[in-house]
């Protein structure tokens, strides 16, 4: 996997601009904070960010995957400002389960996600090297 960083540009915080792998790829759907039961335990915006990494992190493990084979998050979030309020939970979160690893990210506020409770829904594609399969 090779970060790509163009020469002369601001280092992003928290994401890669770019990049480039190869190996065997590994899909998850939008995963949101409730559990294996479909149950939410919490209505706090970083809680449920907490619970869907963890999710994704489960769903990964079921492909052999591990977080760091991650090239690409999009995070669903139906409250901008709840979003950017929560920026050092949601961090904690990602450090945790996700780690020091920062793969290309995006983030959109919707107006409603599927399932009424959900705060955030997060997406990832994962790309196993080789080896790793």
């Amino acid at each position: 996997m090779n970060i790509l960083q163009p020469e002369g540009w601001a280092r992003p915080r928290g994401y890669s601009n770019g990049i480039a792998a190869s190996g065997r790829t590994v899909c998850v759907s939008g995963m949101v904070g409730w559990d294996a039961h479909g149950q939410f335990h919490t209505d706090d915006f970083a809680g449920q960010v907490r619970q869907a990494l963890q999710n994704v992190v489960d769903v990964l493990a079921e492909a052999n995957a591990r977080p760091e084979h991650i090239v690409r998050m999009t995070w669903y979030v139906i409250d901008k400002k709840e979003y950017v309020g929560a920026y050092k939970e949601i961090g904690d979160a990602y450090r945790d389960i996700i780690g020091r690893h920062y793969p290309t990210m995006t983030a959109v506020q919707v107006v409603a996600l599927i399932e009424d409770r959900a705060k955030v829904e997060i997406e990832v594609t994962a790309i196993v090297p080789d080896a790793d399969s």
